[in-house]
């Protein structure tokens, strides 16, 4: 919106009717700046409301429950959604696109103080943590799909008590082996985030620049004398040597060498634009080894334009180490960025392939 993007995420809710009063699935989003939308915009506190008045519910209404476990110890259930819970999730997930610590992450960082100070305050401030995840998903808080969050359990349990929902009776020996457990845990991370360095040495620090489009335009008057990004299309009348053969374009030729007769190939070369090249190529018989060299066909016309004429490589080297969505109408998905998510945007990779082999060659060269 004006240029903002504001991040968000969703998940289905059932909405009450105002009219029958009957449930239907619909979309919730949330957004980075704490909006809430399903049916009408609100926000944290509105959809307190909501929830609270069955408006809207997190679970299908009438489904049949699910029956009651022996022992909560021994589940690998979680507990189920509530109202409460799925609020405590909806304000973690504003957290989190906003990269603010979540609830998961403060129990981690409550863990890694225990384990600097094993005191009665710090494991205090551990159990407050814990109680601060959302109850549906504290099985999963420790990233362990074996034991859960059981060694969390074992750990906020007095010595003496039993773990609630019919677990062990805790001792000091299973107190040591859950700190055993997560210094263990803390080591093996280390030794991964080492490895990891290593095998990521090369990944960039710095952020890439902002992606670029470029449109298919339409210039009635001809096409502007100050170059401009216009020039990464493949319909700007740039002629291009290739396979011995000059084109006064890429797109005428492409389409002149997918032209199985020899005679096709001439009148797709010799058409007055891009564009009725490529109207006269889509007529024409296609090569029978055309769809397995295409996409060579393509690069190797795009690269030998970029090769041939300085000028226009400079245009493509001013869009750094930019994405580049190329985009339009008049070419097949295959080639363009389309938002119906159709779009394999082969164009805009091979501009951006061409690139780095033009950076290569200026920093060999230099």
């Amino acid at each position: 919106m004006d240029g903002e993007r504001i991040e968000g995420v969703w998940c289905h809710v059932w909405l009450r009717s105002h009219w029958n009063d009957q449930y239907f699935l619909d979309d919730l989003l949330v957004y980075a700046d704490g909006a809430v939308r399903c049916e009408r915009l609100t926000d944290l506190r509105g959809l307190e409301k909501l929830l609270a008045s069955g408006r809207i519910a997190v679970t299908e209404p009438g489904s049949a429950k699910l029956p009651d476990e022996r022992s909560k110890w021994v589940s690998r259930n979680s507990e189920p959604v509530t109202p409460e819970g799925f609020l405590l999730e909806v304000a973690d997930k504003v957290e989190a696109l906003n990269e603010r610590p979540t609830a998961r992450q403060r129990c981690w960082d409550a863990i890694g103080r225990f384990q600097q100070d094993p005191s009665e305050s710090n494991r205090a401030l551990l159990r407050e943590a814990y109680l601060a995840v959302p109850p549906h998903l504290r099985i999963y808080v420790l990233g362990d799909m074996d034991r859960q969050d059981r060694p969390l359990r074992i750990l906020l349990t007095d010595v003496g008590a039993a773990v609630e929902g019919g677990g062990p009776v805790v001792t000091s020996e299973m107190h040591a082996e859950v700190l055993d457990y997560f210094n263990q845990g803390e080591e093996g991370l280390a030794r991964e985030e080492e490895h990891r360095a290593v095998q990521h040495a090369d990944d960039p620090v710095m952020a890439g620049e902002a992606a670029i489009t470029s449109e298919e335009s339409i210039f009635p008057r001809g096409w502007p004398e100050a170059l401009g990004l216009f020039v990464l299309r493949n319909e700007f009348p740039a002629p291009v040597v290739f396979a011995g053969e000059t084109y006064p374009s890429v797109l005428h030729g492409y389409w002149a060498l997918s032209a199985a007769e020899a005679s096709e190939h001439d009148q797709i070369r010799d058409a007055p634009s891009g564009r009725e090249a490529q109207e006269r190529g889509g007529r024409a018989e296609r090569r029978a080894d055309w769809p397995g060299i295409r996409l060579a066909v393509m690069g190797g016309l795009m690269e030998a334009k970029f090769t041939q004429h300085p000028d226009l490589a400079e245009i493509l080297l001013s869009t750094g180490d930019s994405v580049i969505s190329y985009t339009g109408h008049s070419d097949s998905p295959f080639w363009r960025d389309a938002r119906d998510g159709r779009g394999r945007n082969w164009v805009g990779r091979l501009l951006e392939l061409i690139r780095s082999g033009l950076v290569a060659r200026q920093a060999l060269l230099s």
